[in-house]
């Protein structure tokens, strides 16, 4: 029998879950036995998961589950360098040559197990069958228009955390821009047809932020964009990939500009692709903005897992997108599963000692 584990989140700040009560119980009538980690942050309380027919197992349980066991979680494993010998589906932000995905595929090969990376599970047209998208652009369009806020009292943006709710988010951010006692910015999105892109639009509309809107025909001459320095805040939802124009030089951050804030949704900054050239690291919770250049300031905000800023909807959005593909893991060598096991083995032989 095909037996999904759903593990605990061990990063801080993560209280997202790829699968709902609802879908673990389609699950168990597909045939499928489902295990679920207790967690003390997880949005969704244990207890639907119990009343689903779900085996409720310990926290963190996961090194131990049987050889057979798929695990499941969203963000990154804790970086302990121990053999990983289970089949596991997460983000593993391992295949652009990251420095520690690099190390994590090394633990897939010396433990003998396999990665199904969740952003390379694609249909049979290359498209991704599941992504937090919209909820990634959404709130990070409100983290960049916090920092943009913190600026206009003359301050970096402090520490941001978890909403119960959209609606919860968006009654805090228009309180924080009212306080500016000053106009509203003006927003530029790259990759507003996207899913990332419509939400980062969406939060900005719904807090009166005139948008302009780009996607790959107003980039398509490869640059230099000079429009991108007239606007307050430049929102980036184009994932790092080869060929990606460069949106922001390092020449930016000395030229004349209005720019004063860049929220780099999509979050590739140690990618040799990375279109934003004016940092070099991801920004945390604790330390939402990083200061790049003081007079005239310019912020960037790079968090890489935004969408648990709206744990409960985003974890309901995207259990819903991914919950047919789980419904087919009982053919792990076909289909989405076949495929995603293919790139990984396609990586693990370019991997280098």
């Amino acid at each position: 029998m095909t037996h999904l584990w759903v593990r605990a989140e061990q990063r801080p700040n993560e209280e997202r879950v790829g699968l709902t009560p609802e879908g673990a119980r389609a699950l168990i009538a597909a045939g499928i036995a489902v295990s679920v980690e207790e967690s003390g942050v997880r949005a969704i309380p244990i207890d639907g998961y119990r009343q689903a027919g779900c085996t409720i197992v310990a926290e963190n349980s996961w090194p131990d589950a049987p050889d057979d066991a798929i695990i499941f979680g969203l963000k990154e494993l804790p970086e302990d360098g121990t053999p990983l010998r289970n089949r596991h589906i997460m983000f593993g932000h391992a295949f652009k040559g990251q420095p520690a995905g690099q190390v994590l595929l090394r633990r897939f090969r010396e433990g003998g197990g396999t990665l199904y990376d969740l952003e390379y599970l694609v249909d049979e047209a290359g498209r991704r069958v599941a992504a937090f998208g919209y909820w990634a652009g959404y709130a990070g369009a409100a983290v960049a228009l916090k920092c943009w806020a913190a600026q206009q009292k003359g301050g970096l943006c402090g520490p941001v955390s978890t909403y119960r709710s959209s609606t919860h988010l968006l009654a805090d951010l228009q309180a924080e821009l009212v306080a500016t006692g000053t106009h509203r910015p003006t927003a530029i999105v790259i990759g507003a047809l996207g899913r990332v892109g419509t939400g980062a639009a969406d939060l900005c509309t719904a807090m009166g932020v005139p948008v302009t809107r780009w996607d790959m025909a107003e980039t398509a001459s490869g640059g230099p964009f000079p429009e991108i320095l007239q606007h307050d805040i430049f929102l980036n939802c184009i994932l790092a990939r080869p060929g990606t124009p460069v949106f922001v030089p390092a020449s930016a951050k000395v030229a004349a500009r209005r720019l004063s804030v860049i929220g780099d949704i999509s979050c590739d900054p140690d990618s040799d692709f990375s279109p934003i050239k004016v940092y070099d690291r991801t920004t945390s919770w604790a330390e939402p903005a990083l200061r790049v250049h003081e007079a005239p300031p310019l912020d960037v905000t790079a968090i890489d897992n935004l969408p648990s800023m709206l744990p409960a909807e985003s974890s309901d959005d995207y259990a819903g997108q991914l919950l047919p593909s789980l419904l087919t893991l009982g053919n792990l060598s076909g289909g989405v599963w076949g495929r995603a096991a293919a790139t990984f083995e396609e990586h693990m032989r370019r991997l280098g000692s």
